[in-house]
């Protein structure tokens, strides 16, 4: 199972966790083969901001930037997401292959240089794509990484992976912080306007549908030596969070991280939430086998209502449930089509 790195941490060390122009290219002029814009920027028309640039990013440090960053190395999904919905494309980014099976919401470019997994990037091949920015994704100032990518002399660009209090004001607080040092702020408005416009809708529609249960749970999992481990997204999930906004009742009540909002169960304790309808990722785990035929093999999974009932529904694949504002969209989408059907 895939999961942010924050959250591969804290299952180490706990057991709670068992998570300017809008056809913009980061290309310089001098790159002969590189990444095409999307559809969708090569029709923007916003304007990227010129002139010195200074954000305080999600640690409180500094950043300064003699004009906006084109040049963007980027070391987390979430975060490239933000970079392709500002029409901004890496130059490097972590495990692409890995992004392109999870974050279907903005399409990474074939020609951006993958520069190995997001726990342990190869610098020395990041930096050899030339970035005038790396952001990463941290903890505290302390966070090895970011020592390790200043000694190259390249500005560094800290965010926050997510927050359990507001998950979606965090989400809007890193993408707009990409938004700053790359000039692109305009643009971010648009994007924003239009996720925001998009829940809304979603709300209206998934009201006038007036479905006889608005309860949940949305959960992803794995199987390890034949035990299948799930993990709930509580209410402090992205998950979680949009589906309140949509109107829906998120029921997990189990203990879940302060950050990304996650818990810990079995098949058992899935028994417990009730009728709730079961709603969990569609994407296929290369490094697992499926843990939702794995859990049909367990009586107890037969006899929760939702599974007797066919209200277990999965979401598309390439959801990415710690992504950016067209992943929010994306969620949003799902919700709706697995509670009008």
């Amino acid at each position: 199972m895939r999961k942010p790195l924050a959250v591969l941490s804290l299952l180490a060390a706990t057991t709670l966790a068992l998570a300017g122009c809008g056809t913009t290219s980061v290309a310089s002029p001098t790159d002969s083969a590189a990444p095409a814009a999307s559809a969708e920027c090569a029709k923007d028309s916003t304007t990227t901001a010129t002139g010195p640039v200074s954000v305080t990013d999600a640690l409180g440090r500094t950043v300064k930037l003699d004009k906006p960053a084109e040049r963007v190395a980027v070391l987390e999904w979430q975060q490239v997401e933000d970079a392709l919905s500002l029409c901004v494309t890496p130059v490097a980014v972590a495990d692409a292959a890995g992004y392109r099976q999870w974050d279907k919401a903005e399409t990474l470019p074939e020609g951006v240089k993958d520069v190995g997994t997001r726990q342990e990037p190869n610098l020395d091949a990041l930096f050899q794509t030339k970035p005038d920015l790396v952001v990463v994704e941290a903890k505290t100032r302390d966070d090895a990484i970011i020592g390790q990518l200043e000694k190259y002399g390249v500005p560094v660009l800290v965010t926050i992976g997510a927050d359990a209090k507001d998950p979606v004001k965090q989400l809007l607080a890193t993408f707009d912080l990409i938004a700053q040092a790359s000039g692109r702020t305009e643009r971010a408005e648009v994007v924003t306007t239009e996720m925001k416009s998009h829940l809304a809708e979603a709300k209206k529609t998934l009201a006038a549908a007036k479905p006889e249960s608005t309860d949940f749970v949305y959960f992803d999992g794995w199987v390890d030596g034949g035990t299948v481990s799930l993990r709930p997204f509580g209410t402090g999930s992205l998950i979680g969070a949009i589906g309140g906004e949509l109107g829906l009742t998120n029921v997990w009540k189990g203990e879940t991280d302060p950050a990304y909002g996650l818990g810990s169960t079995d098949i058992e304790g899935m028994t417990t939430v009730g009728s709730a309808t079961l709603l969990y990722t569609g994407t296929d785990d290369p490094d697992s086998g499926s843990f939702i035929t794995a859990a049909e093999k367990n009586p107890a999974w037969a006899s929760i209502p939702a599974v007797k009932e066919k209200r277990t529904h999965a979401f598309p694949t390439g959801i990415w449930t710690f992504g950016g504002p067209r992943s929010a969209e994306k969620i949003a989408d799902a919700y709706v089509a697995a509670f009008t059907r």
